[in-house]
């Protein structure tokens, strides 16, 4: 659950402000368990049959063409999305790395440093499902939790800045409003699980007796305490310290002490390299799926070994061509995460259970699905600009 969009989060806060950015965080916690808990329900919900992919539950909500047609899309952009975004981190992580433990040393593009990240995934692809990663998803889970503590303690340790002001980053109106939409994107960024969920419950052995929803549900319970432990203290002591100041990576804008800092941003690469096989696995599973079933591919090592490099390759080129931390958060938050994290789930539920008009459950669907949609509609727009705004200084493959 625990993503490198924690990151960004006192960078949002700075596009935020105080008061909204309490709230939106606070709210966007409370939407997203409450849809996970959804889909935790919905997993089992016909006796019998288990729905252990997310376009599977779709496919029983609205039908076996459409279901398709409206959930894998938007499954697709978001773990191609994550990949691209985790080849940046773990790029931008492995630089900061480099760069301050060895102060004096040459300079070293960025573009080296994503393909030195990217290399160790043409490896790790070739693990064959989703339980034969949990060693690396364990690292990943503990670093995120490291690293996120470091990030909030240290900020503490540095103490505010003398110049620290909470004023917003942009100084025009326009900007101000457009970068309040790319913070919302940011925020929906950091909540992430829902894309994998349905895979992960299918891991859990179930009966009519014990069904799985319940070691499922205490699961996501435990992963939300976590999500507020590590999100609320970096999002408000990032802010605080930093104020308007703060990098779209909260680690970049630390540097002392600097064995502390290192240590930070290399478990930021360990925890990224695990979730990119998190999410890559499902987008292999299509893929594999499409060239047997459909082109009549014999399934063996060598199609393995060609799907999974390709799109290894093609999400580190986009990395390298497009490094923008901040900007493509805030687009893939909002174009294609608030869809699947926000407000998908609650479509689902009044299709599958068809609560009674203007209950407690239709009411609280509804909310989830408005707030969802202007979430999907604004915050793309506002990263969009973010990153035009990036590329005009940016010199490619530099």
């Amino acid at each position: 659950m625990v993503g490198a969009g924690v990151l960004s989060l006192p960078y949002a806060m700075a596009e935020l402000g105080w008061g909204p950015g309490v709230v939106i965080l606070i709210l966007s916690w409370v939407i997203t368990l409450y849809t996970l808990w959804q889909m935790v329900e919905m997993h089992e919900m016909v006796p019998g049959k288990r729905f252990d992919r997310y376009h599977e539950l779709g496919q029983h909500a609205f039908g076996e063409k459409l279901g398709l047609w409206i959930v894998v899309p938007q499954q697709l952009i978001v773990e191609v999305g994550l990949g691209i975004v985790y080849m940046v981190t773990g790029g931008k992580s492995l630089k900061k790395f480099h760069d301050t433990v060895s102060p004096n040393a040459p300079n070293i593009r960025l573009t080296y440093f994503i393909m030195i990240f990217g290399s160790c995934h043409f490896i790790l692809s070739f693990l064959p499902n989703l339980n034969s990663i949990s060693g690396v998803s364990l690292a990943a889970a503990v670093m995120s939790l490291s690293y996120s503590t470091i990030a909030w303690t240290a900020s503490v340790h540095k103490g505010v800045q003398n110049d620290v002001s909470y004023a917003y980053i942009a100084s025009t109106s326009t900007g101000k409003v457009f970068g309040f939409f790319s913070a919302l994107g940011d925020v929906a960024f950091a909540y992430a699980g829902h894309n994998v969920v349905l895979e992960i419950q299918a891991t859990i052995p179930s009966t009519p007796e014990k069904p799985s929803k319940k070691p499922m549900w205490r699961g996501v319970i435990v992963a939300y305490i976590v999500v507020a432990i590590c999100y609320f203290p970096v999002a408000l002591v990032g802010y605080y310290v930093f104020g308007n100041s703060v990098k779209d990576n909260i680690l970049i804008s630390l540097d002392k002490p600097r064995w502390l800092i290192a240590m930070a941003n290399m478990f930021v690469v360990i925890h990224v390299i695990g979730s990119y096989q998190i999410y890559a696995m499902p987008v292999f599973d299509m893929m594999e799926t499409v060239l047997v079933k459909k082109l009549h591919f014999t399934p063996c090592f060598r199609l393995r070994f060609f799907s999974r490099t390709t799109y290894v390759a093609f999400t580190m080129f986009a990395a390298m061509s497009f490094p923008f931390f901040g900007g493509l958060l805030g687009f893939f938050g909002g174009f294609a995460f608030a869809p699947t994290t926000y407000f998908l789930p609650c479509v689902m539920w009044l299709a599958i259970y068809k609560p009674r008009k203007f209950s407690l459950s239709w009411f609280a669907n509804w909310i989830c699905i408005i707030l969802g949609i202007m979430l999907m509609v604004v915050a793309p727009i506002g990263a969009l600009r973010q990153i035009i705004l990036d590329a005009k200084t940016y010199q490619f493959y530099s």
